[in-house]
């Protein structure tokens, strides 16, 4: 038959791989590893480009092909999902190197099969008001005497706090007096448009661990968070996720409840998940069992599932009268980790992702799955550990599975390069053609090819 179109030329093509692919496939059924039996579990992904400090003018250090090599080995260890983060002052810095690393990412996840949500990252607020930050770009900062460089970034310094009230009253600006929330918006579509198509893409988290220091602001929030959820919905279905705010102290004035906590969530909760932190085991003593069951009143409350975006297992103490992490006393034990997974799988959540996976050397040594020997990503004995709790956790995935899935993302997005698919539908073929094996497919073609 001679089609009539260069499209129908290209649609019939990918039809014909993805009938023999399905006989190699063979019965197997599942086209995302987001099921009730096994939730997304996997690590926090430090990238390179999408890292630095807007001042960095040093040359990169990371090992070469960091991020192939990185989805590789994650895949490899059993996992299925990352939570990429990133900064909006790297992208400020480079755009054209920020968005490269970005859509390396895509296409990586894509051929090992794992999921990603891609996380606007802050950490003590920006480098502009603190060397070791990361954050916010200079733009809403230079030429505004009211944030005064290195003024500090902390939830308890001055300068973070007079910025942070600004942000919750809209009322950051740039030069040219475009404000704070439009502009975030405008960045984060740029990551959506680059990287939406790809199967991999699970998910964007708006703003990470956002800073609360009066009690009027959780209101405040949850009407940033749902002017970035319309915005992004405009141009995505996949889920979007809010943050829990920092500092999250029970005996804080701020007030921290379920009730607040429900504040900060967009007005609309479709397919919407609320990402929290968890460095201790969940009930392995009165405060920590108190603060975990506070997410889960709020999760309750909200009807919005938790997402464990950090965890791992650190000791705190105090320095000056402010509790701090202690490398020297943190650690993580293979039964440490076993009770943590445990009990969050025992709470049901939706997801969980290991702090963290980066090429940079750190004080805690369990905050890094990988070391760089040399420009080579060698493995901790962390990741041996995070690989045997989640196969004793919630069972093994195998290799066969991610290999298949990988198969499958890439199919799906062939089928969405033509134009004649959208992402569900080529999802939904690509699962019945799997199911039903190759030889029975005549009604899925002359469906898709009658479009």
């Amino acid at each position: 038959m001679i089609l009539a179109s260069s499209g129908m030329i290209i649609l019939t093509f990918v039809l014909a791989v993805v009938f023999i692919s399905a006989t190699s496939l063979g019965s197997y059924a599942s086209a995302s590893e987001l099921n009730s039996s096994r939730p997304i579990n996997g690590v926090v992904m430090k990238g390179a480009f999408v890292s630095m400090k807007q001042n960095y003018n040093g040359s990169l250090s990371a090992p070469q092909d960091y991020i192939e090599d990185s989805l590789k080995k994650i895949s490899g260890a059993g996992l299925n999902h990352v939570r990429f983060v990133f900064y909006w002052e790297a992208y400020e810095r480079d755009p054209e190197a920020f968005m490269k690393e970005i859509q390396s990412v895509a296409n990586a996840a894509d051929k090992y099969g794992l999921k990603i949500i891609y996380d606007n990252h802050q950490w003590h607020t920006s480098s502009w008001l603190e060397v070791k930050a990361t954050g916010f770009p200079y733009s809403l900062f230079q030429d505004n005497p009211k944030y005064s460089r290195g003024g500090g970034g902390n939830t308890h310094d001055k300068a973070a706090k007079v910025f942070w009230g600004d942000w919750w009253n809209r009322s950051v600006k740039d030069k040219q007096g475009k404000d704070g929330w439009t502009l975030m918006a405008d960045f984060l579509k740029k990551i959506v448009l680059t990287v939406d198509n790809h199967s991999s893409t699970l998910g964007y988290e708006i703003l990470s661990e956002p800073h609360v220091d009066k009690i009027n602001q959780w209101s405040k929030i949850g009407k940033f968070n749902s002017f970035i959820t319309r915005e992004l919905r405009n141009i995505t279905s996949k889920t979007i996720v809010y943050s829990m705010n920092v500092p999250v102290d029970l005996n804080s004035p701020i007030n921290i409840s379920p009730k607040n906590l429900a504040k900060m969530a967009p007005s609309n909760k479709e397919n919407i998940a609320f990402k929290v932190s968890v460095y201790a085991v969940p009930d392995g003593d009165g405060y920590q069992e108190k603060r975990f069951d506070l997410f889960l009143k709020t999760s309750d409350k909200t009807g919005v599932p938790l997402y464990i975006g950090e965890w791992n297992n650190v000791v705190r103490t105090k320095e000056g009268g402010i509790t701090k992490l202690n490398p020297d006393k943190s650690d993580l034990t293979k039964t440490d980790a076993k009770q943590i997974l445990g009990a969050l799988k025992k709470a049901g959540v939706w997801g969980t992702a290991f702090w963290r996976w980066d090429y940079q050397p750190v004080d805690t040594d369990s905050f890094n799955l990988v070391s760089n020997k040399t420009g080579k990503l060698v493995p901790t004995k962390y990741l041996g550990i995070l690989k045997d709790t989640v196969e004793t956790i919630y069972g093994s995935s195998g290799d066969t599975s991610t290999s298949n899935d990988g198969k499958e993302n890439n199919l799906i997005n062939e089928l969405v390069k033509t134009g004649k698919f959208t992402e569900v539908e080529a999802k939904e073929f690509v699962s019945k053609t799997i199911q039903n094996g190759a030889d029975d497919t005549s009604t899925s073609k002359t469906k898709y090819q009658n479009r």
